[in-house]
């Protein structure tokens, strides 16, 4: 079964918000990203929803969670500079179907991860904004990652 492992959409700049970043939210194409990833995510029926507690994240599934009626649950395992051991310890304990939201570093460290532990990466890697990563799983093992490309922010 898969898992489904999002970057979350785009966001304000870094550099550009005064307030703390963990209230950074998406920006105007970020947004749109958003509802793009419900359109293309609904169809996998997703179970439950996960997300990193930074605002960022959690609205970009914030769309998804209104059209599927669930809420948005918050991972401490899927924060900026979560270990491997704890976001791994996360997704094997997910329901098949779950949506995550993380973040830039947590992201290419889990495919890394999950790819030493034998699981096949059939996609370059891409840790852009919006893109998805699914995960498949057979039973706790986890066997290949796809990826879904960001859609379009416009």
């Amino acid at each position: 079964m898969t898992l489904y492992l999002v970057r979350h959409a785009k966001a304000g700049s870094r550099r550009n918000w005064d307030g703390e970043d963990t209230m950074r939210p998406l920006s105007k194409k970020g947004w749109a990203q958003a509802e793009a990833l419900a359109d293309r995510l609904i169809s996998a029926m997703p179970t439950a929803l996960r997300s990193s507690p930074y605002v960022r994240c959690r609205q970009t599934l914030e769309p998804l969670a209104a059209r599927l009626g669930i809420d948005v649950v918050d991972e401490e395992a899927l924060r900026e500079g979560a270990s491997f051991g704890e976001t791994f310890r996360l997704l094997a304990d997910l329901p098949d179907g779950a949506v995550c939201c993380s973040h830039g570093d947590v992201i290419p460290e889990t495919i890394a991860g999950l790819h030493r532990r034998g699981m096949r990466v059939d996609a370059e890697p891409l840790w852009t904004k919006g893109s998805v990563w699914l995960l498949e799983r057979d039973g706790d093992e986890f066997t290949t990652a796809d990826l879904w490309p960001p859609p379009p922010d416009s």
